[in-house]
């Protein structure tokens, strides 16, 4: 087939060159942001003047015919096309004639696939919000059940202090709503209208930009042609977002993957979101997490390639920019596969609340306590803290933990420990003598989960 722009050539592209340069196979996925693009683009040509308002409607409805064939498996896409763009334009001017090659009139490929990549990113972004809405309502839901639940925090992975499984949900609850609130402000930049840019220096037809901008719902059009077609920052804002948002779902995973071992014993899959050893028997995987896990460093080679991608080229577009479609569909649809897989894992597994209180139990979670409890009759906190050390020590030589010493061997170390040091010290203590606003008691979490709710309530 001969090229929409093969008028300056004498030559025939190699048949290896239009594999090589074609994008159809995957930016056919923006289709229906292609065609709603030109919709728009049309009617503002025929309001304006620059086609006659008969051209302009015929190719509106022309282009919802095409739109309809896509969607009913009517159109097989050519590579000899190239793109999205202009495999819309063939099907367009078979299916309406000369009309159809007037659609092209004020705009570049250049600024229309910078279009529909933003429209097609916002949709998605939509997509991908809901889901985050979704997962937070579920940690919620979560958290109101494990209020009571208590298990032992660390840092360096090392047992710290004892804190309720809700405590530990809503902590995930904070980052994804910060994951949340990243894809919507990142929203606001890509929702900006480059149509009318061109290919790089605007064009000398009278376009009514705003108009197409208010039609396609736009919060604004670029202000500068060059920057309009040449940069994909919000493309790469947008891995950014993600790689965030995986990130947080592959530390939750790698806590799970953690639990669910022997020697934590703290959760259990569900066997539906587990897996068998074709050779032991014996094995439950927990190879959806693992496999999140395994993603996050997908998506954020996505977000390096794109970062890459753009570093050296020169204003303005460069056809190393088509590179830039896969990548971030990629981290997508990555994302976009692993956010509800993880939230009916996390729904649908075992907690088991004695193992975790057992866990909180050991390890002198509550060394800290037995501190504080030392400040308040009077001691200075640095004292109280080397007493507490040496008590740790002798506890560790006698194989006990420190609620499990006598008081006499309390005393052993300071005169000023008495009968109430056991209740001072005792989990349910520890815990929710921690009222501060964001700590683990019981009250301040359920506090910590109604705000969350109203925040919900309220998107």
């Amino acid at each position: 087939m001969s090229k929409l722009w093969g008028g300056r050539f004498q030559k025939s592209t190699d048949k290896k060159v239009d594999d090589f340069n074609s994008s159809i196979r995957f930016d056919k996925r923006m289709y229906k942001q292609d065609i709603t693009g030109s919709i728009a683009h049309a009617k503002m040509l025929g309001k304006q003047g620059i086609i006659a308002m008969e051209d302009s409607k015929k190719i509106v409805a022309g282009l919802l015919e095409v739109l309809s064939d896509i969607e009913s498996g009517k159109v097989e896409f050519l590579i000899d096309a190239e793109d999205i763009h202009m495999n819309v334009e063939k099907l367009l001017t078979d299916k309406i004639g000369e009309s159809g090659k007037r659609l092209h009139t004020g705009r570049s490929r250049n600024d229309q696939v910078a279009l529909d990549l933003r429209m097609y990113l916002m949709d998605e972004t939509s997509e991908i919000s809901e889901m985050l809405k979704a997962l937070l309502e579920g940690l919620i839901t979560l958290a109101k059940d494990h209020t009571d639940t208590i298990m032992p925090g660390y840092t360096h992975l090392q047992k710290a202090q004892p804190i309720t499984f809700a405590h530990h949900l809503m902590a995930y609850f904070e980052m994804i709503k910060r994951d949340l609130e990243r894809l919507s402000d990142c929203r606001k930049r890509t929702n900006i209208l480059p149509l009318g840019s061109g290919a790089l220096a605007g064009t000398t037809y009278p376009l009514d930009r705003q108009f197409v901008a208010d039609e396609l719902g736009f919060y604004g059009v670029t202000m500068n042609s060059l920057d309009g077609v040449s940069d994909r920052d919000f493309a790469i804002e947008l891995a950014s977002c993600l790689s965030m948002i995986m990130m947080h779902l592959s530390r939750f995973s790698e806590e799970l993957i953690l639990w669910s071992s022997h020697e934590f014993s703290f959760v259990e899959m569900d066997d539906a979101y587990s897996t068998g050893s074709s050779i032991m028997p014996q094995k439950k995987n927990p190879d959806v997490a693992e496999l999140i896990r395994g993603k996050t460093g997908r998506v954020y080679g996505d977000l390096m390639g794109l970062l890459t991608m753009m570093k050296g080229i020169p204003l303005a577009y460069n056809k190393d920019m088509q590179e830039d479609k896969e990548q971030i569909f990629d981290a997508v649809d990555t994302v976009k596969l692993c956010i509800p897989v993880f939230l009916d894992m996390i729904m649908t597994m075992t907690v088991k609340k004695d193992n975790m209180l057992k866990g909180a139990k050991g390890g002198f979670t509550n060394a800290t306590d037995v501190a504080d409890y030392l400040v308040k009759k009077g001691m200075p906190f640095r004292d109280a803290h080397e007493v507490v050390g040496k008590l740790v020590f002798y506890s560790i030589s006698m194989d006990k933990n420190l609620d499990d010493l006598s008081i006499d061997e309390f005393k052993q170390f300071s005169d000023i420990i008495e009968e109430d040091v056991y209740d001072a010290i005792s989990m349910e203590t520890c815990v929710n003598g921690r009222t501060v606003v964001g700590g683990p008691a019981k009250e301040t979490v359920k506090n910590a989960i109604r705000i969350a709710e109203e925040y919900i309530t309220n998107l």
